[in-house]
């Protein structure tokens, strides 16, 4: 697929696409992200589940309250049904019924074609609370540089087509770059060797401890440039959305 050449406003593309959710119950994953590293020193991982789509599809997702997961638009976007996925304290695999799904006013699915603006994400509300072993994570409102060090941490895939190795937390470290000049909207990131791949759409882009993005699209393939939705300009949808649900997160 040839790239594209967006504008600094330019939407994120869902190119980060779904596994099988029959693979991902039946196997036992091996890894995670392109390039990436897994372990309990991580950052983001207390607050890192699974978003599941009737369909089948796999991303990733941020608890950022006791009842609710950040994730990427195009993850609930035209999916009937979403359950949040994780495992309990002996291993076992508990999907968790949502309450309720809101999609970011701004999202665009025909963004692309119609080169117009899209903000790829959207909140999910258990049934019942998460267990309390999951902390709600600290969100970001900063702006990053170019140049500077991100972590990208989710559940995808170690390379392009190998569902079998997608459902391990995995995090690497990305540099931030301006392809398109600087943007109020998006990150761009890349290292070699390292980058987003199937099911890390909606997992965190880190500064430290604090989640400053979230995943949403890699260029061409596993592994390559990978976009993120800044959480600093959306502060406002997203604070609503928890408001009127009841909760709220940490900023």
């Amino acid at each position: 697929m040839r790239a594209p050449t967006p504008p600094a406003t330019r939407p994120a593309r869902p190119a980060l696409r779904a596994a099988s959710l029959a693979v991902l119950l039946a196997a036992t994953p091996a890894a995670a992200i392109v390039g990436g590293r897994e372990g309990a020193e991580v950052p983001g991982v207390a607050s890192a589940v699974m978003v599941l789509t009737a369909g089948g599809g796999v991303c990733s997702g941020i608890v950022v309250a006791p009842d609710a997961v950040l994730t990427a638009g195009h993850c609930v976007a035209g999916a009937g049904e979403n359950r949040v996925h994780y495992r309990d304290e002996t291993g076992r695999p508990v999907l968790a019924e949502v309450a309720a799904r809101s999609l970011h006013p701004g999202y665009d699915g025909d963004a692309i074609r119609g080169r117009t603006r899209s903000i790829d994400l959207a909140l999910l509300r258990t049934r019942e609370p998460l267990p309390a072993r999951f902390v709600p994570a600290n969100l970001s409102a900063a702006t990053p540089r170019a140049g500077q060090s991100l972590t990208l941490a989710g559940y995808g895939a170690t390379r392009g087509g190998d569902r079998r190795s997608i459902g391990r937390y995995r995090g690497a470290t990305l540099t931030v770059i301006e392809p398109y000049g600087p943007s109020r909207i998006l990150v761009w990131m890349q290292s070699k060797g390292a980058g987003g791949c199937q099911g890390d759409s909606g997992g965190p882009i880190l500064e430290g401890a604090a989640v400053m993005a979230v995943a949403a699209w890699v260029k061409d393939a596993c592994g390559g440039l990978t976009q993120g939705i800044l959480l600093g300009p959306q502060r406002a949808w997203i604070d609503r959305t928890l408001a009127g649900w009841g909760t709220s997160t940490r900023w």
